[in-house]
């Protein structure tokens, strides 16, 4: 195995543990600032240091129209549209529901390849990826199977799903511009910019008292902000598109497998969520189906 490879696992290993945590980080966090509040204040932070590195390391925007758009593009999926549905979604739901949920991002991500790149599935794995989906698909629903009623925690879930589904569309357009030689370090920060100006609208209009608010709430919500904005973001990003552009879109993605790994057992114990029956028999599902899909891929790669 080459080092680039190498350094790009490494890479991909610290993002694991710096988004793994993030989960409980963003259900904790919200509890002092709402979505809106929190993520405009995680872009603004992220925007400062991105201006501050523009500043020092010369990076050119894309000359090429088609390029620059879908630069905008990527960073408009990959933090307000992402993002916002992620932390929209954690409001209403918990931390071990996302955890299990979020298993599914390979599986989207290696859809998107075929549907995007021409990646080519096989037939078991379409079997495990159609498995690990039908247990994603019970968690997603298990509020109405446990509660019968819980609406509330459902649309949080499938909020959920949606923030996995432009997840998987911007891993197409990063790999895309890092073919197109588009700097990773320009891809990062653009996110953010874009993520902070398409949201301080919506903030000032919706949130009067934006400002106030950031000056009252304890000082231990603006440290969770400052954890989302400056490690897992800036600094998470950065690594990620800097090792996606040495490997596969779909071998990166199964990093995300890690993730419970960190979040589930600060969910439990941080935060006092419980491991449900339909919580386990879904993770058992998912679990049987990742195994037949990926370990059938390495199989034929």
């Amino acid at each position: 195995m080459n080092t680039t490879r190498v350094r790009a696992y490494i890479y991909l290993l610290i993002v694991t543990a710096i988004w793994g945590i993030a989960g409980p980080i963003i259900k904790f966090t919200l509890g002092g600032f709402d979505p809106l509040t929190f993520l405009t204040y995680r872009f603004g932070l992220s925007s400062i240091l991105a201006i501050l590195t523009f500043a020092v390391v010369k990076i050119r925007l894309p000359k090429d129209k088609e390029t620059f758009f879908r630069l905008i593009g990527f960073g408009f999926l990959t933090s307000t549209v992402s993002l916002g549905f992620l932390f929209f979604g954690l409001e209403n739901t918990t931390v071990l529901d996302m955890s299990l949920i979020t298993l599914a991002t390979p599986l989207l991500v290696t859809i998107a390849g075929v549907m995007f790149l021409n990646e080519h599935v096989t037939r078991m794995e379409k079997i495990g990826m159609g498995i690990a989906l039908f247990g994603t698909l019970l968690t997603v629903i298990e509020p109405l199977i446990q509660n019968g009623h819980d609406a509330i925690r459902l649309s949080g879930n499938i909020f959920i799903v949606g923030s996995l589904i432009a997840t998987a569309w911007s891993a197409v357009l990063a790999k895309e511009l890092l073919r197109k030689d588009v700097s990773p370090l320009l891809m990062t920060n653009a996110s953010f910019i874009v993520g902070f100006l398409s949201l301080l609208p919506f903030a000032i209009f919706l949130r009067p008292s934006i400002l106030y608010s950031l000056f009252t709430i304890h000082y231990t919500y603006h440290i969770g902000v400052f954890y989302m904005a400056l490690l897992s973001g800036s600094l998470a990003y950065y690594l990620s598109n800097k090792a996606q552009k040495s490997i596969e879109i779909g071998e990166a993605s199964i990093f995300a497998y890690l993730y419970p790994i960190f979040s589930t057992p600060l969910a439990v114990i941080w935060l006092g969520e419980k491991i449900t029956p339909m919580f386990t028999m879904g993770a058992v599902i998912i679990a049987i189906g990742v195994a037949i899909a990926e370990i059938k891929k390495r199989r034929y790669n």
